[in-house]
């Protein structure tokens, strides 16, 4: 997060307020989000989010506050419903990724995840040895979904779902088909679950947005990450219908490493720039940055995770100087 302050620094004047979330909300508070810093970040133009948990947390008994309930408390009351992972591998890493070079030269995909609905909000319990999770989903749902994936899409959105056996993916094929009608020029086209993992290994520069509901996207997004060779290089947004989003990287806290100066901020970056473009409409210093990222990289600059050894400080620098 110091990382991403000296690249707003560097960007212009920006009003940055800093407050406390997840495990760290809950040391000072005893509560992984507070309703004062709720109502911050509803007040706010973006929020810019650094990871939420770790192991120190992990060991509390049942019914113990979760760093994790911080992050679904915000998408919660900020009305947050969509989330944007994409996937644009480095050309200077392509070989840091487990698929061969030439498979995935050319991937630019945007994975869009439904975030409120599904199996993971619906009714579960137990009743003696049986156990369930209900999903479900409603046309409105996947309507406000579908209209942000179809406003993204340049060519193409891949609509993925399991429509041969569960009757909220025929209702969510169903739905989405509607909304394509009033975007003629994306063309649509629907995948099953099962293929699209696979799919996404065999030619992932074939797509370009990935639409689907919040379990499938939950597992997809992160396969996709995989395909740039660490998860140390994605950002991601969580967007809503007009309200301030949050804006976070995909990795987690890496409480092994912190404070040893080793930790990779180009997530983070990456995460900035998502701001800049998706939150604050500043397309242009989102562009800069990402542009001074492929450039660091292709200078040479490789943190821990990508097999060399540049600290935090030698990563922000390098970043900077290309600015």
């Amino acid at each position: 997060m110091a990382a991403a302050r000296r690249l707003l620094d560097e960007l212009g004047a920006f009003e940055v307020e800093e407050q406390l979330v997840g495990g760290a909300s809950i040391d000072a508070h005893g509560t992984p989000l507070t309703d004062d810093v709720l109502a911050a970040c509803r007040a706010a133009d973006a929020v810019l989010l650094g990871a939420v948990g770790g192991p120190r947390w992990d060991s509390r008994g049942p019914g113990s506050p979760r760093p994790e309930q911080g992050l679904l408390g915000l998408r919660k009351g900020m009305e947050l419903f969509a989330n944007l992972r994409p996937v644009r591998p480095i050309p200077a890493l392509l070989d840091a990724s487990p698929l061969r070079r030439e498979r995935i030269e050319g991937t630019d995909l945007l994975v869009v995840r439904e975030l409120t609905g599904g199996i993971y909000f619906g009714d579960s319990g137990r009743r003696g040895d049986e156990a369930f999770d209900t999903c479900v989903y409603s046309v409105t749902e996947i309507e406000r979904i579908a209209e942000v994936a179809f406003s993204l899409a340049r060519r193409r959105v891949t609509s993925v779902d399991k429509a041969n056996v569960l009757e909220t993916s025929r209702l969510w094929r169903e739905t989405v088909e509607r909304v394509a009608a009033a975007h003629e020029e994306v063309d649509l086209d629907h995948m099953l679950v099962d293929n699209a993992a696979m799919q996404l290994v065999a030619r992932p520069s074939a797509f370009d947005v990935i639409l689907t509901e919040n379990m499938f996207g939950d597992i997809l997004s992160d396969e996709a990450a995989m395909l740039t060779g660490s998860i140390g290089m994605l950002p991601s947004a969580s967007v809503g219908a007009g309200g301030p989003g949050v804006f976070e990287p995909v990795h987690g806290s890496a409480p092994d490493i912190a404070g040893t100066g080793r930790a990779n901020p180009l997530a983070m970056f990456g995460s900035v720039a998502m701001m800049l473009r998706y939150g604050l409409d500043r397309e242009r210093d989102a562009a800069r940055i990402e542009s001074a990222l492929d450039r660091a990289l292709e200078g040479g600059l490789r943190t821990p995770d990508l097999g060399g050894s540049a600290s935090t400080e030698e990563a922000t620098r390098a970043v900077l100087a290309n600015l």
